[in-house]
């Protein structure tokens, strides 16, 4: 789906005020239910439902095959995830909070996104052509946005030891006594 400027214009701007509205309906409802889950500092329960559903496509091959084993997987990348986001400058989360609202929010994310089930109901090719739409974009905006996702689960997937293997790292060097005092030549 290609957008002329002038409907990129008329959706962003019609984001905009969906943003302000939802902020102003929903916004003390949304603080309260960050609070569910206290394992969780950052991300609220819908927000992760909806990086669970991303997280699947972008790690489609690095995830377990096993089902079994992929829940808890994407439980542990869940709690990553939000310490990863809980340690961000507050400008930088609060953008990151904008675009997690926009994506969770249903008429912005069947217009820019075109996922029109919920997420957990959305099926990988959907996700994985929304995703692919928004890096191959020629708006610098739906680009970044792209990128922070993408980057933000790989960095926490890849930050856990369990996924060293996949990939051939053997973690990082023992610092010993002798490596951090080697003896004089």
């Amino acid at each position: 789906m290609q957008f002329t400027r002038r409907q990129f214009l008329k959706v962003g701007l019609a984001g905009a005020v969906a943003l302000v509205a939802i902020r102003a309906a929903y916004g003390p409802f949304m603080q309260n239910e960050a609070g569910t889950d206290s394992r969780f500092a950052f991300l609220r329960p819908g927000e992760r439902v909806m990086l669970a559903a991303i997280a699947a496509v972008i790690l489609a091959g690095a995830l377990p095959p096993a089902v079994d084993a992929r829940k808890p997987a994407i439980d542990t990348l869940m709690l990553d995830l939000d310490r990863a986001l809980s340690g961000l400058d507050p400008n930088t989360q609060e953008e990151v909070r904008e675009l997690f609202s926009l994506l969770g929010f249903a008429p912005a994310r069947w217009l820019i996104a075109g996922v029109h089930k919920p997420w957990s109901e959305a099926a990988a090719d959907d996700i994985a052509a929304f995703l692919q739409n928004w890096r191959l974009s020629r708006w610098q905006l739906l680009q970044s946005a792209y990128l922070a996702l993408h980057e933000l689960i790989l960095a926490a997937w890849y930050a856990q030891p369990a996924a060293w293997p996949a990939i051939g790292y053997p973690g990082p060097p023992v610092l010993t006594a002798a490596t951090l005092n080697p003896p004089p030549q």
